[in-house]
């Protein structure tokens, strides 16, 4: 399912505070979602999290992470979400349902996910495996929100690689394939991950320069540096290193 099919920023008004002043927001952008699964790729500081934070913001989940329904505030969360004022959605079909998945701030979610078990017992942990995801290793935990709570709606994803290994990605990965198969999925996700990207029935805009490049998966700059260095580390350590090995 598509429900989001385009998101377009303008009237950005080239102001040179942060956010704005990052290469990614100098011009007036267009996002056209055409497969279930969107990837966002670029370098650290290329803007990725703050597009996905503000888009989040825009569709009206919680910016520390959750949904439209979870109330709770981390006041350490970058608060720049003055990109939103700028965005235009486009939907196919407009939906509230979904998630915001923030990797950096989760664990302030499963927090407060806890507190309401306090309060209003356990039952409150049925959608995400029927524990408390704070007694779970920390890429079990995000796994087990992943398999568990996501069914239905429009999924933003920040990073959800940060806790697993290469095993567990491929495990999210056919998470990932499993629920967009179902036709009641979206996902836009903003990733380092070589291995996610792979995903099929998905596309991959790579940030360069400030521009948002559709590009396909051998060509993205993730799939060529990992291919690189697996093929020749040596190389890359005698670069790094200045010749000291």
């Amino acid at each position: 399912m598509i429900y989001l099919k385009s998101l377009n920023i303008e009237n950005l008004n080239n102001k040179d505070e942060y956010p704005f002043n990052l290469p990614l927001f100098k011009t007036n952008k267009c996002v056209l979602f055409n497969k279930p699964i969107t990837f966002i790729t670029g370098d650290n500081g290329s803007g990725k999290s703050t597009l996905l934070e503000n888009l989040a913001v825009k569709v009206g989940f919680n910016i520390t992470g959750g949904n439209k329904n979870h109330s709770y505030q981390n006041h350490g969360v970058n608060d720049n979400l003055d990109i939103a004022n700028c965005m235009q959605l486009t939907w196919n079909i407009k939906t509230c349902e979904g998630f915001f998945f923030r990797a950096e701030s989760f664990f302030d979610f499963v927090k407060y996910i806890d507190k309401l078990a306090e309060y209003n017992g356990n039952y409150v942990f049925s959608p995400y495996g029927g524990k408390s995801l704070q007694n779970q290793s920390h890429g079990e935990s995000f796994l087990s929100l992943f398999q568990n709570k996501f069914n239905k709606g429009l999924f933003i994803l920040d990073e959800p690689e940060a806790a697993l290994s290469p095993e567990k990605q491929l495990a999210l990965l056919n998470v990932l394939n499993n629920l967009a198969s179902t036709d009641k999925c979206q996902f836009i996700i903003a990733t380092h991950s070589p291995i996610l990207i792979a995903c099929p029935n998905s596309e991959t805009y790579e940030i360069t320069n400030g521009n948002l490049i559709k590009t396909d998966y051998k060509s993205t700059k993730q799939f060529q540096f990992y291919k690189d260095f697996i093929n020749s580390p040596e190389r890359f350590l005698k670069y790094l290193f200045n010749d000291s090995i």
